[in-house]
């Protein structure tokens, strides 16, 4: 799976967790893992130049979606493997996102990982227009974050096993040394 990002914004944002989470959600919706991404991530002036352009809405948003080849998660089991495709672009603005995340009380990178969701649902075909479409999406939008960061604490936790298991070994090697020094 590709995902690149190109940060336009000014700001210092983790790439790295951008698509992180953009390819766990990818992954959990069963897209295939030749599939590409692109990420975009935008000042509030050129965020709003794109939401009047394509929107036809004034200001900045958070996040826009723009699919390419109308993936969808799963597909059909006798359907013929797609292959390679372009999922889409995904435009993130981190200055609104980061004036949301004091809004709801929690830090810009939470915003930006949720706003990652979000636009990838987009480009699954998924939306918000109608409320039994909201609740669906916004539903799986959480449950998918929720899992992203259980899955980043198991990450994290199997790393601190690992660089503890590495200093346990590497201490026996030194007894192991000195045990052949003393003739033992």
């Amino acid at each position: 799976m590709s995902i690149e990002v190109s940060n336009e914004s000014g700001l210092d944002v983790s790439e790295e967790e951008l698509i992180s989470v953009a390819r766990f959600v990818i992954e959990k919706m069963d897209v295939n893992p030749a599939a590409e991404l692109s990420m975009v991530l935008l000042d509030t002036a050129a965020m709003a130049d794109l939401h009047m352009r394509w929107m036809d809405l004034p200001g900045p948003t958070d996040v826009m979606s723009f699919p390419m080849d109308e993936l969808e998660p799963g597909g059909r089991p006798d359907a013929a493997d797609p292959g390679p495709s372009m999922l889409g672009d995904i435009a993130l603005c981190p200055q609104f996102a980061a004036e949301q995340a004091r809004a709801a009380g929690h830090d810009v990178e939470h915003e930006l990982a949720l706003l990652t969701v979000h636009g990838v649902l987009h480009l699954l075909g998924y939306d918000h227009a109608e409320p039994d479409e909201e609740k669906e999406m916004f539903t799986l939008q959480r449950q998918l974050l929720e899992d992203w960061y259980a899955d980043q604490a198991d990450l994290y936790r199997r790393n601190v096993q690992s660089e503890k298991d590495r200093v346990l070994l590497d201490k026996s090697r030194f007894f192991d040394q000195n045990a052949e020094h003393d003739g033992s």
